[in-house]
Order: C-alpha cells, then sequence, then structure tokens
C-alpha cells in the first residue's frame, strides 16, 4: 500500500514521508541522513549492528545510600565510555571506524557504488562537536559502570551531568574477519555450491565466521565475478532453518529488523514479544534508522502499523518509544528522581486502579541513567521492587513491555538470555526467534550473553542449542555464538 500519487523515492512526496533518493542507473534507493546532532547521546550510532544501553546490574551491592565515600556515580569513571566511543565491543567487533549507517557521506547503500563502500564499515561513535570517543561536555560525576558485566552502581543526592565510566564489558563471538578477501570468499562459496551437491560446511566457515559487513561485500563481489545472485544462489541450495538462518545473516540489519516487525504484524494476531524486544530495547538512533527501513520496504509508516495492530496502553508505549524522542542525555538529577519515583508509586501502589500513563510517560522518556536512580528511590519509598509492582498493577502485554525496559536497563545482556531461554525451552523451539537474537546479538555481546545464559539456566548456551536444534543449521548457530 503506498500514499496516492506518492513517490517513495521522491523527497516531500506525501507529508510524514522520508526523503528518500533514487540512485542513478535504477539502483536502490539511499536511507536519508539523519542529523546526529538532532539528538542526545549518543551522537552517531552505527546502525549495521545495534548498539544495546546497557546499564548494569542494581541495586548496589555495596554500602548505604547514598555511599558514604562517593556518589553516583563513584569517581573513576563515567558514562559513556571515555576512550573508543559507546558502547564499541571489546576485542575489536563492531562498531569499526571509517564509515557509518547512515554513512557520513551517503546513503544507504552508498550512492557512489556498492554497499558497503569499500574503506569504509561503520561510523566512530562520535559526541556533536568533540573528537571521537569524548564524552559530551559537562562536570560531576557521570554514572559508574560495573567492573565485570554484573557489576554494582551507587548513587548520590545531587544532579549530576555524566562524564564516561569503565566502559562496560560485552564481548561478541562474531568480529570482522582479518585478513579479510571478499573475492576469495565469493569464489569459496561459488565452488560450495557448483555441481551436485552442496558443501554446507564451507558456507559456515565463510558466513558465520564474517560480520554483517563483510558477508554484504562477498555478495557484491559474488555478483560481480559470477553474474548471480548470492542469496538466491543459497536459497536454491539450502532448506528449512538453516536457509533461514543464512538468509537471515545476509540481509542488512535495518532490513532485516523491519521485516521482522511486519511480520510480526501481518496475518492473523500480533507477535508481542518481537515489537517488545526490538522497540524496548533499541536507541534512539537506531529506532529511527529501523523507521526508514520499515517505509522504504513497504511504503508505511511503522508508527502506522503499530496503531492498527495494539490497543490500550501497549499501543500507547509502543507509540511512544517509535517516536524515538528518549532522552539521551545521560544527565542524573537526584530530586528529579525522587519526584519520578512518588509518582510512580502515586500512579500504581497509593492509588485503586492504575494510571498507565505515567508510568508510561517516564518509563519511555527518561534517560537509562535516570531511570537506575529512579528505581533505586522507588524501592526506597516503598519497600518493592519496580518489577514486582509492575506484575500487580499490570497484565498482559503491556506488563511484559514495561517490564523489558526495566530489564534492559538493569542488565541487558541478562535480557537476552532470558528471551533465548524463551525461544529453546518448552515444547518445540521457536526458531525464528532464536534466529533473530543470535544473528542480532553475536556481534556485540553474545560471549556476555552466554555467561548471563549459564549463570541463570545452569547450563550453557551451545548445549541448549544442540539439545533444541539439528544439522547444518545447528552448526551454522553454534558457529555464531563461537562453538564449532
Amino acid at each position: 500500500m503506498s500514499y496516492p500519487g506518492y513517490n517513495p523515492y521522491q523527497q516531500g512526496s506525501a507529508p510524514g514521508a522520508p526523503p528518500y533518493t533514487q540512485q542513478p542507473h535504477g539502483g536502490a534507493p539511499s536511507y536519508p541522513q539523519i542529523n546526529p546532532n538532532s539528538f542526545g547521546y549518543p551522537s552517531n550510532i552505527p546502525m549495521q549492528m545495534p548498539q544495546p544501553m546497557q546499564m548494569p546490574t542494581y541495586p548496589p551491592t555495596t554500602g548505604g545510600y547514598p555511599p558514604s565515600g562517593g556518589g553516583y556515580p563513584p569517581s573513576g569513571g563515567g558514562y559513556p565510555p571515555s576512550s573508543g566511543g559507546y558502547p564499541q565491543s571489546s576485542g575489536g567487533g563492531f562498531p569499526t571506524s571509517g564509515g557509518g549507517y547512515p554513512s557520513s557521506g551517503g546513503g544507504y547503500p552508498p550512492s557512489g557504488g556498492g554497499y558497503p563502500s569499500s574503506g569504509g564499515g561503520y561510523a566512530p561513535n562520535t559526541y556533536p562537536g568533540t573528537a571521537p570517543g569524548a564524552p559530551p561536555s559537562g562536570h560531576g560525576h557521570g554514572y559508574q559502570g560495573p567492573q565485570g558485566p554484573y557489576g554494582g552502581v551507587s548513587y548520590t543526592h545531587q544532579s549530576t551531568v555524566g562524564h564516561a565510566p569503565n566502559k562496560p564489558k560485552r564481548t561478541p563471538t562474531v568480529v570482522p574477519a582479518n585478513p579479510f578477501n571478499p573475492n576469495d570468499d565469493a569464489q569459496v562459496l561459488r565452488k560450495a555450491m557448483k555441481g551436485f551437491g552442496t558443501d554446507e560446511k564451507a558456507i559456515i566457515n565463510v558466513l558465520a565466521r564474517r560480520t554483517n559487513q563483510q558477508r554484504l561485500q562477498i555478495a557484491i563481489a559474488f555478483k560481480t565475478l559470477f553474474g548471480k545472485d548470492l542469496i538466491k544462489d543459497l536459497k536454491s541450495e539450502l532448506t528449512g532453518n538453516f536457509e533461514n538462518l543464512v538468509v537471515a545473516m545476509m540481509t542488512p540489519l535495518p532490513e532485516f529488523y523491519a521485516k521482522e516487525l511486519h511480520d510480526a504484524m501481518s496475518g492473523i494476531g500480533t507477535e508481542e514479544d518481537v515489537l517488545i524486544e526490538v522497540l524496548c530495547t533499541m536507541s534512539n538512533q537506531e529506532i529511527m534508522v529501523i523507521r526508514e527501513a520499515y517505509h522504504k520496504l513497504y511504503f508505511r509508516p511503522l508508527e502506522e502499523d503499530l496503531r492498527g495492530d495494539t490497543s490500550g496502553t501497549f499501543k500507547r508505549m509502543m507509540v511512544s518509544l517509535c517516536t524515538a524522542n528518549r532522552d539521551e542525555s545521560m544527565t542524573t538529577d537526584h530530586h528529579a528522581a525522587q519526584a519520578d519515583a512518588a509518582a510512580l508509586l502515586t500512579a500504581g501502589e497509593l492509588r485503586l486502579g492504575t494510571d498507565e500513563s505515567t508510568f508510561n510517560a517516564i518509563l519511555c522518556q527518561r534517560n537509562y541513567a535516570q531511570l537506575g536512580l529512579i528505581f533505586h528511590e522507588y524501592e526506597q519509598m516503598s519497600g518493592n521492587n519496580i518489577e514486582d509492582s509492575i506484575k500487580r498493577e499490570f497484565s498482559g502485554n503491556s506488563e511484559e513491555g514495561f517490564l523489558a525496559i526495566v530489564r534492559a536497563i538493569k542488565d541487558q545482556s541478562a535480557f537476552f538470555a532470558r528471551m533465548i531461554h524463551h525461544a529453546v525451552s518448552g515444547a518445540g523451539t521457536d526458531d525464528k526467534s532464536l534466529i533473530r537474537l543470535i544473528v542480532t546479538r553475536c556481534e556485540i555481546d553474545m560471549d556476555t550473553i552466554k555467561r548471563a545464559y549459564e549463570s541463570k539456566y545452569g547450563e550453557s548456551l551451545g548445549e541448549a542449542i544442540k539439545d533444541d536444534a539439528s544439522g547444518d543449521y545447528k552448526k551454522c548457530l553454534l558457529a555464531l555464538i563461537g562453538e564449532y
């Protein structure tokens, strides 16, 4: 469905339509450029791989409130990380410097050639008007990151402007191959699919050990060398969940997320868990780019489809998150946190019924550091955990959505470990969710998720996958999580 008389590649052709540009010679349209200075922190998150805004586990594990020897956050660090930008994975994962999505000098794909542009990559994490990796100007102590992935946090009574903390350690299981030659990989894949039979092991060894950007470069090299579409060839050679997994790996991530959201809202019923997983954990920049990809693919605003397929409090939550207008400044204010905690208490536990709009306004708009402070204040005032209060006040999709926001703030790796466990536990396996979670997290924090999974469920993620998958599908999943 399209707007009447609307050319999706013409700027300003319909109210609210994103300004797509048509590439010369009938090429794919590019995504519009997003002004990194139009919103707060982070200023230029690369969307080839989503960047989680992880908060450490709370409540504070040591000391009282406020801590006597420090503040919120304690000295010795701040947030975002003081070196390397936010939130770059250790060990060389995404993002890499040199380019980005949207790229600074062009659209997506770059107008001057194929995608991704050679010599490019993903945009460095920078703040408006500062050197790469430098935190925004300000003063005071910021939010203290954990010493490890599950460290504690402490608070102070005064308002602060965030400085960079020690970077939370999030480790990917798929990192850029180095050295990397897309022509050589294209030759290996062609040989694996040529003639009778298919060498699935060779396909796994290449694609599961390359990043999403590198896979797309291989696809361009494959078409250049052989005049054939790599994805079509893979689909003709593979079947079942293995085929679905490989196609997901070969899809640019903004388009992959857009398709997952569209599938969740198509047909009879709505897969609300997909909407929650994506919209409750993404940064402003990521949501904005996914919205543009969604409009490019389906010629409909994402918000319009969210409104049509959800209802009540859950609909208002999804629409609020879809605006991509969360405060991302990481500024914390103790007095404001006390006021918001009191407002949540008044809207829920201290009244008959629930004022859902108060929960929606606070949880969908406040920055992550401030929400951590609000949750702590709430517990101090009420004696109850914010999660338990949400469970008492809400039900169904609204409950799950608000809980997802809280859990992602407290420990995002544990949140995704929980999602993966739901996909593999019980009768049967939710392969669609398992594929989405493994493909989208393997280049960010899958090693951290694996540790959280084993800690929470008493078995390794690799063992869980071995129990629920088989054949080449299982081998490829294990390769993506670094266990094949």
